[in-house]
């Protein structure tokens, strides 16, 4: 009995030990998940309707687009959580140069390139440019001079030096004024371009090939427009672009993950991305 008598104090003070310690890691556990929480990181994104690059999604459909999915992947492997913002290009670059949003993930590379964002190193990809056209127009592309006198749409704020600078020259002289569309709008802007060409209005359109053919398609405009060959004169280089209002040191690390990951997905990953939505690259 003595025996007895002396042990059940040593196992209620061990059984208090256990729950004290239970608690104390139920709490400890707790603060860390909370602190994870604190500590999680958005990455806030602009970017602008370009299907199938980049959609608005909508009640028919959440798609929001190739070089999204990409950015998606990319971003949340890393613990990443990413709010997007959808807006005209203007404007995006307007709220990426004000530090609204941290990045946009696709913008022409051009060695004019405003002051208030940074380029990755990695491009989203470099498209090979058409134009489109009314059926019944014989019209090829054979440099500037071949533009001259034609009703040309574009859209606010978008540059095409990168692909030709006389193509760009063209539409900022003023005495072309007359023959230049721009195009404002939300979500729709080359919805609308092929419709005016359809109707007239304007004569031509310069864009990514995929572009032209995913929207002829969606429209079935193709017995109306069609889309012709040879585009500008070079490729169409498309990076993303990341606000100089992100302090440096922030601001490499994500330009870093972009790099490293926009490498890691050619191949393999990169193709079964364009294929979710119907598109391919001729090889």
């Amino acid at each position: 009995m003595t025996v007895s008598k002396n042990k059940q104090p040593k196992n209620k003070k061990s059984k208090g030990d256990q729950m004290v310690r239970l608690l104390f890691l139920m709490v400890f556990l707790t603060g860390t998940s909370i602190a994870g929480m604190s500590h999680a990181t958005t990455l806030k994104v602009c970017y602008d309707q370009w299907a199938p690059m980049t959609i608005f999604p909508s009640e028919e459909s959440s798609a929001r687009g190739v070089v999204i999915d990409m950015l998606d992947q990319i971003y949340t492997s890393k613990g990443y959580k990413l709010e997007y913002y959808e807006v005209p290009l203007a404007r995006g670059l307007a709220m990426v140069a004000e530090g609204l949003c941290d990045m946009l993930p696709e913008y022409l590379f051009s060695k004019n390139a405003e002051k208030d964002f940074e380029y990755a190193r990695e491009a989203t990809f470099a498209y090979t440019t058409a134009f489109v056209v009314r059926r019944d127009d014989p019209w090829r592309y054979h440099g500037i001079q071949s533009i001259k006198g034609k009703r040309i749409a574009t859209g606010p704020g978008w540059d095409y030096s990168s692909m030709s600078a006389d193509y760009q020259k063209h539409i900022d002289d003023p005495k072309n004024a007359r023959f230049v569309e721009v195009i404002a709008g939300y979500d729709d802007v080359v919805d609308r371009i092929f419709r005016m060409i359809k109707e007239n209005r304007v004569d031509l359109y310069a864009d990514n090939d995929l572009v032209l053919q995913h929207v002829l398609n969606r429209l079935n405009f193709n017995d109306d427009l069609r889309i012709v060959h040879p585009g500008l004169e070079k490729k169409l280089v498309e990076m993303p672009i990341f606000s100089k209002k992100i302090p440096d040191v922030k601001r490499q690390e994500l330009i870093r993950i972009w790099n490293e990951g926009r490498l890691s997905m050619k191949g393999k990953t990169e193709k079964m991305i364009l294929k979710k939505y119907n598109v391919t690259f001729e090889e």
